[in-house]
């Protein structure tokens, strides 16, 4: 569809998160509590902080949670009966306040969820989300949207997409069939829309590097001593995986208790030793620069080979929460410059 263009407050967007509440929606943005910041359900647009440069952790737990029940088998009297998620059951679900570096890693989580196997629960989940976006108006050194071919006004993967002016406004962009059922469901939230310089107000992120030198294009660097270089300080903790907005590994195991037994899954990550480790003893990655090169190729050789996306959207996390400050923006200029 054709974007359209509206105007709101944060007054009428506090009108908007009430109303929505009151419809059993649920609403989720960034609340910062001892000093960190995370996705959480809110109960006013006030309780939103939308002046931090990014959460700590990213907005994929709402339809990838970290932790999940896939279905139950119960046995009982000698019979056994098997439990799915009921899917139709699953709230609405509204997050304000994810950057547009989160709405775009919901577009790469798709190629991996919604591929040639469909991920139904994620699915499930996915269908219920409206993503209303604001735009970023500042950023720090671990930034690199615009060297990604994205930026702080992006509307990838928004529904809706705000724009803060200088005092209490918001430029209103409405992308998605979804956000369009918002703006008429409360159109009391919303203006006419005012001659308003996007541009002028969004953060200057400077590009740092030309992805397209190396996207797709690190074939022949697959034994390349800088993988070695590059992650002699890496301790294979899995933060980076953990709150990156497009890492989709999993892991599965069955729990079982007296008359039942769930099916589980939780985040993984490919910086694991275990990750790779067959039955048999053997790992085909069993240390941690072949792992380093595993998580690097993903991203940028193997998703852009059969996606045509990069599985990165230069958000920096994992730069920033790095335990040994390992600088990604670093590493990938340095393949750049290299090519």
């Amino acid at each position: 569809m054709d974007i359209e263009y509206k105007w709101t407050t944060r007054t009428l967007l506090d009108q908007l998160v009430t109303k929505l509440s009151g419809e059993k929606v649920m609403i989720y943005g960034p609340v910062t509590k001892d000093e960190l910041t995370e996705f959480a359900e809110v109960a006013s647009f006030s309780d939103i902080n939308t002046e931090v440069v990014n959460t700590n952790q990213s907005a994929k737990s709402v339809v990838f949670p970290k932790y999940e029940s896939l279905f139950q088998i119960i046995r009982e009297k000698g019979s056994i009966s098997l439990i799915q998620n009921e899917l139709e059951k699953l709230p609405e679900i509204v997050t304000i306040g994810t950057r547009p570096c989160d709405a775009r890693g919901l577009q790469v989580l798709n190629t991996i969820f919604d591929g040639e196997i469909k991920d139904q629960i994620y699915l499930g989940r996915l269908s219920k989300l409206t993503t209303i976006s604001i735009a970023c108006t500042n950023h720090d050194n671990y930034c690199f949207c615009t060297s990604l071919q994205s930026g702080p006004g992006s509307v990838d993967g928004s529904d809706i997409l705000l724009t803060p002016d200088e005092e209490d406004g918001f430029f209103v962009e409405v992308i998605t069939e979804k956000g369009k059922k918002i703006v008429e469901s409360l159109p009391d939230c919303f203006e006419e829309a005012k001659d308003f310089d996007k541009e002028s107000h969004l953060a200057k992120v400077p590009v740092v590097f030309d992805s397209s030198k190396f996207l797709g294009k690190l074939g022949d660097r697959f034994e390349d001593a800088v993988w070695v270089e590059q992650s002699l300080r890496c301790i294979g903790c899995g933060t980076c995986a953990y709150v990156c907005p497009t890492c989709g590994c999993f892991d599965i195991q069955d729990v079982s208790t007296p008359g039942m037994t769930q099916r589980k899954r939780s985040w993984d990550s490919c910086g694991f030793d275990l990750f790779t480790l067959h039955a048999s003893g053997h790992n085909p990655r069993n240390i941690q620069s072949k792992r380093w090169r595993q998580r690097i190729f993903h991203k940028f050789q193997y998703m852009p080979e059969s996606d045509n996306v990069a599985g990165c959207v230069g958000c920096g996390r994992c730069s920033r929460t790095c335990s040994v400050d390992m600088n990604l923006k670093t590493h990938l200029t340095k393949l750049a410059d290299e090519f």
